[in-house]
């Protein structure tokens, strides 16, 4: 994408100028680190939901992974119409569209809990999984023009730092709010019109907990949009509907896209079976109820790798430390596959400190020299995210065929081997 220079409103007292192959538009940067902030946080409290709606409509692993699944399936769904509105309507006003959207699928948690319908509780995921889509699409490319071409990789693993404080905050509080208030009554010991009390119940916690968000994101939409113009003589390449999957014949791109899949599907699964996996008699043996803030420490793992891997990609070669962290990665994996206690509980939230640069570097070594394509380049790396769907609903069909969530672990070493390749495929710098 290329922004052309443009007359500045008489209005906009610091508007957005464009300096070579970047954009100088001060203060843009932290509201984009709001928008990482806010839609990580969000998606991460799909780990805490899992456990809540397993017992809850007494799921097994297959079913409560359609969470996970409903909810990334919207990347595959909405990628390329996202990309197609946020270059008709522009960065600021996609964002304000797509947060007003996951407004709407938060609230739509209001009747799943009415209801008490696991189908109507998918499908809020859905609309809400729609509209951080969107954000999404905004926010990757829009941090990568906020600076010099040279420093790419390291803002937006930056940038990505502050998705981590979300996912590891959010999980935190809404373990408490959520799998605080799991009763001592099992809903598999319940049947008939006290199961239908005992799930309306318990589905209001969850509701007053999203109802909450929703009112944070009308704010943060509003906002937004008191900035709409600040990205003077946005312009975007014009592209057909499909046109954008053209790029997957740059094999550099291709390849990385393939790696967003695998990495998003890796990370996923991993967060969505952590509190379950802790909670069994080989790991930690303590109720989710009480472990359940636990999670905070794989996400949190991210948060602090993405502030030390911002400074360590300005000095070391983004593909070569890409490879380093998906085969530390695939070690820690294993290590808590094959031990048992608090080693093989902590070896898998360590996890999280290798997952912290990878999606940051995969996007941007995969997009590098896209220019103006670079909305369109979003959009297919949005697409790519439906990772998260596919790879936890194998992950759950082979933890159940098995009996172990350990022996499905296998599954995300294979996804992390494949990004090691990547790492090594993509060490030089794009050619244009």
């Amino acid at each position: 994408m290329a922004l052309a220079p443009q007359a500045a409103s008489s209005t906009d007292p610091q508007p957005a100028e464009v300096e070579g192959e970047h954009i100088n538009a001060p203060g843009l940067q932290f509201f984009v680190f709001g928008l990482f902030f806010i839609f990580g946080g969000i998606t991460s409290l799909n780990d805490v939901i899992i456990p809540k709606l397993k017992e809850l409509f007494t799921l097994n692993y297959t079913q409560a992974m359609l969470v996970q699944f409903c909810f990334f399936a919207a990347y595959a769904a909405i990628g390329i119409p996202g990309a197609q509105l946020v270059k008709k309507i522009g960065y600021m006003r996609g964002a304000v569209a797509g947060l007003l959207t996951m407004m709407a699928g938060c609230l739509l948690f209001i009747p799943a809990s009415q209801t008490a319908t696991y189908g109507l509780f998918l499908f809020a995921l859905f609309v809400l999984a729609s509209g951080v889509v969107i954000v999404q699409v905004v926010a990757n490319p829009l941090i990568s023009l906020l600076g010099p071409p040279k420093t790419t990789h390291s803002r937006l693993t930056f940038a990505q730092a502050f998705n981590s404080l979300g996912t590891t905050i959010f999980p935190l509080v809404g373990a408490g709010l959520i799998l605080g208030s799991l009763a001592k009554v099992s809903a598999d010991e319940l049947s008939g019109p006290a199961l239908d009390a005992y799930r309306s119940a318990e589905s209001a916690v969850i509701v007053n907990t999203y109802i909450g968000l929703a009112i944070a994101l009308a704010i943060v939409a509003a906002v937004v949009w008191s900035f709409r113009n600040r990205l003077q003589g946005e312009k975007h390449e014009a592209s057909s509907f499909l046109g954008g999957f053209k790029l997957l014949q740059r094999p550099r791109f291709g390849y990385g896209a393939l790696c967003i899949f695998l990495y998003v599907g890796a990370e996923v699964s991993i967060g969505s079976i952590m509190i379950n996996y802790l909670a069994q008699s080989r790991v930690l043996g303590q109720p989710e109820s009480v472990i359940g803030w636990m999670i905070m420490f794989y996400w949190g793992g991210a948060l602090v790798g993405r502030f030390i891997g911002s400074a360590v990609l300005r000095m070391v070669s983004p593909g070569k430390l890409l490879a380093c962290v998906a085969a530390g990665a695939i070690t820690l994996v294993l290590i808590s596959a094959n031990t048992s206690g608090h080693v093989a509980g902590y070896a898998l939230l360590s996890v999280g400190l290798m997952n912290a640069i990878m999606f940051p570097t995969i996007f941007s070594l995969a997009c590098e020299k896209l220019g103006s394509r670079a909305a369109d380049g979003s959009g297919i790396i949005n697409v790519a995210i439906c990772g998260g769907a596919i790879v936890p609903l194998a992950f759950g069909a082979l933890a159940d065929a098995s009996g172990s969530l350990a022996f499905a672990l296998i599954l995300p070493v294979i996804c992390y081997a494949i990004i090691a390749g990547f790492g090594i495929f993509a060490r030089r710098p794009a050619e244009a």
